[in-house]
Order: structure tokens, then C-alpha cells, then sequence
């Protein structure tokens, strides 16, 4: 079991009420559990699937409900109502979205969510509720610590894609995940609804690690076997991996933006220091002092990308406000932050006027101000980036109603 202290309960936009959860299982005819099916083009595996749920179901004594989320042009929708599972219709295509619209109809407390293409043993799902019963709020079926069978994963998804993405996902987040993007998964719908999940493609399954574990949810993992698909995927391995990525670039801005930014403008700003104090930049130490003016420019520019990424994590619920970040979620920062961009436009402006006039008393003949001018045009593309940076966060806040 994950070292997780458990669901938070100051939430104060969960409407969820214990009391009430226990009344709905006492209406008569009120399945108990939902196994959600997202489908598109499934029609060689879904009614086996529907079918090897509904055995489970009968041999187990349990009321369930099956719901395929169907965003396909065959006849999976068609096979599916055929064999009495609840078809609904997703208004957008894609794996997160198929999933929103399937457990917006789920009727029950408990909410399993697998594939339906056949990779999964739907008698898994037998452990997995009875961890949901013993204080669980969602479990993982891990193929790693599992079965894979032959043929079942590609090697570029076994050895590289999958690991490499779950251990970032792992050292990023401080999470202790073995398959951050298995399919097969059960939470308890009060879980779900704390967790606000948006996300429509395939990074729909890290998200929902990712605010598990910010929510503090009590998260279980579980071996499971993982079998071949008779159907072809519908998976793009390097279009999805980078979806991953981008999520978590979004949630968690500051490794890959803030702290590489800040190295190249540190190493951007000794550089122009320790040459321009050595003097005479024009005729020995030129293009060192020019790299050192790009990595300043292009370190700041980057910290920017941070600190825009990160308001807008915080924004959209997906990271806490830390003491740094409020800072920039005032608009009175925001204008103080405009000022110091004007102070680096106006500086920039002054220091090139300089360079002009040195030219204009040299009768326009050639002089040596190239650090100079560097550092002038340094200045002003910094302070540009500086103001752009506050005018953006600034209609972010204006949209998001007001300071956050």
C-alpha cells in the first residue's frame, strides 16, 4: 500500500455525503458496482468482454452494471446494447473523454474501469473490490508486477516507453508506481469526483495518479496478467508518451522549466560579468561574451514558461498555491512586475542611446561598443519578456474571476 495518509475531508467542493452513499445502496434494484468499457471499434472483443464480466458477476452474486463509452463506427455499440450493457455516447473521441462520459452515467459507489479489447482478466476485478471494501480509495492493476504474455506489449512499450514514463511520473511526484499506465483500474466514486480529472487523451491515466496523490488518496496496486488484443491498437506511442509528458511538464513546471532556466541564466550572467570586467570584450573575449547574452536571454525566457505554466496549473486546480507562487497571483505584484520590465526597456533604450551618440560623435565611423550594445539589447528583450510575462498572468487571473 502506497505511504498515503488517506482522502482529505476540507474538500470544499466535494458534495459527497456518507449518509446519503449508504441510503442509495439500500434502494431496491440498485446495482452495486459499474465496470466502465471506453470502445472504439471493438467489435471482435467487445461482447467477449461484456460477457466474461457479466460470468463474474453471476458467479460472485453481484449486482453490476456495464457501461461502454462507444466512440466507434462499427458495430461495438450495437453488440453491446445486444448483451444489455448501457451504451452512451462521448461527445469527443479520445480515452479521457470516453471515460468522463461513461462514469458521469455509473449509477454505483464502485467504479471499475478496464479495456475492451481483451487484454484484461475480468476475474481480477474480485480483488480489487475487496481492497475498494477494506479502506482502498483506488486500486491499480499492475502488468509488471503481473503477467505479461507473449505478444501482449511491443518491446518499445515493455522495456522503454512504459517504464521510462512511470518512473518520471515516480521522481517527479515522489509516487512508487510500477504501471502508471495500466488500464485496469477500480476507485470508489466518492475517490473520483474529489479528483476533478479534464483531461481527454491517453494522459487521462496519469492525471488520475498524479491528483490521487496530491489528494492523498489511499492507492493500492495489485498483479494482474496482461494478454494480446486480437483487434489493432489504437494507441500512438510516441503522439501518447508525449501527452504524458506535457501533463506532467503542466502539473509540475519547475524541474523541466524554472531550475534548467535559472542554471543557463546564472552561467549567462557570470560570463557577461567576468568578461566585461576583464575589458576589451571586441577584440578577445566577443563571442564567449555574445553566448553568455544568449543563455541569459534564454534562460530567463524559459523561467518565464515556468512560472506561466505553474499559475496556470494553480488556476485550474491541479497544484497548491506555495509562498513563491502567490507573489505572482496578485494583480499589485503583477503591476510592480510590469514596472521593473519598463525600468529594463528604459535602461536598454538609454545604454544603446549611448552607443549612438559615441557613433554620432565619431563622425558615423567605426567605433567599438559591441559588449555595449549587447547588453543594451539584453536589457530591452529582457524587459519586453518581463512585461509579456505579467500582461499574460494578469488575463489569466481577469478570467479566472480575480487573484487566486
Amino acid at each position: 500500500m502506497f505511504p498515503k495518509t488517506g482522502i482529505r475531508d476540507n474538500d470544499s467542493d466535494t458534495v459527497n455525503d456518507p449518509s446519503l452513499l449508504l441510503d442509495r445502496r439500500e434502494v431496491s434494484g440498485f446495482p452495486e458496482l459499474s465496470v466502465v468499457l471506453p470502445a472504439r471499434n471493438e467489435e471482435l472483443t467487445i461482447g467477449e468482454s461484456i460477457t466474461k464480466i457479466q460470468a463474474i458477476f453471476a458467479a460472485n452474486k453481484i449486482k453490476g452494471e456495464i457501461i461502454v463509452s462507444d466512440s466507434s463506427t462499427d458495430r461495438t455499440a450495437e453488440i453491446a446494447s445486444g448483451l444489455g450493457a448501457t451504451v452512451v455516447y462521448p461527445e469527443k473521441n479520445g480515452y479521457g473523454n470516453a471515460y468522463l462520459e461513461g462514469i458521469r452515467q455509473v449509477n454505483t459507489d464502485i467504479i471499475v474501469m478496464m479495456d475492451s479489447d481483451g487484454t484484461y482478466d475480468p476475474s481480477d476485478i474480485l480483488p480489487m473490490i475487496d481492497l475498494l471494501r477494506n479502506g482502498s480509495d483506488l486500486v491499480i492493476g499492475s502488468r509488471f508486477k503481473g503477467t505479461i504474455k507473449p505478444g501482449a506489449m511491443t518491446p518499445l512499450h515493455r522495456y522503454i516507453g512504459n517504464p521510462l514514463l512511470t518512473w518520471i511520473l515516480n521522481v517527479i511526484f515522489h509516487t512508487h508506481f510500477s504501471d502508471a499506465h495500466s488500464g485496469f483500474r477500480a476507485i470508489s466514486r466518492e475517490a473520483f469526483e474529489k479528483l476533478h480529472l479534464k483531461t481527454g487523451g491517453m494522459e487521462f491515466a496519469s492525471e488520475m495518479l498524479v491528483m490521487a496523490s496530491l489528494k492523498n488518496l489511499v492507492i493500492d496496486e495489485i498483479p494482474i496478467s496482461y494478454y494480446p488484443r486480437r483487434a489493432p491498437s489504437n494507441l500512438h506511442s510516441f503522439a501518447d508518451g508525449w501527452r504524458h509528458l506535457r501533463l506532467i511538464l503542466l502539473i509540475k513546471p519547475v524541474p523541466f522549466l524554472a531550475i534548467p532556466g535559472l542554471i543557463f541564466s546564472l552561467v549567462g550572467v557570470v560570463l557577461m560579468t567576468l568578461f566585461f570586467l576583464e575589458g576589451n570584450v571586441e577584440f578577445s573575449h566577443l563571442h564567449s561574451f555574445i553566448l553568455g547574452s544568449i543563455l541569459l536571454i534564454g534562460g530567463i525566457q524559459v523561467i518565464i514558461m515556468g512560472i506561466e505554466t505553474e499559475v496556470y496549473s494553480i488556476i485550474h486546480g491541479y497544484m497548491e498555491k506555495t509562498t513563491t507562487m502567490k507573489y505572482f497571483l496578485n494583480y499589485h505584484s503583477l503591476e510592480k512586475v510590469l514596472i521593473v520590465g519598463g525600468l529594463l526597456i528604459i535602461g536598454g533604450f538609454i545604454t544603446g542611446t549611448s552607443v549612438l551618440m559615441s557613433w554620432v560623435y565619431a563622425d558615423f565611423g567605426e567605433i567599438s561598443h559591441i559588449s555595449t550594445s549587447v547588453i543594451a539589447l539584453s536589457m530591452i528583450l529582457i524587459g519586453i519578456m518581463v512585461i509579456s510575462c505579467s500582461i499574460l498572468i494578469s488575463m489569466m487571473l481577469l478570467q479566472n474571476g480575480d487573484d487566486v
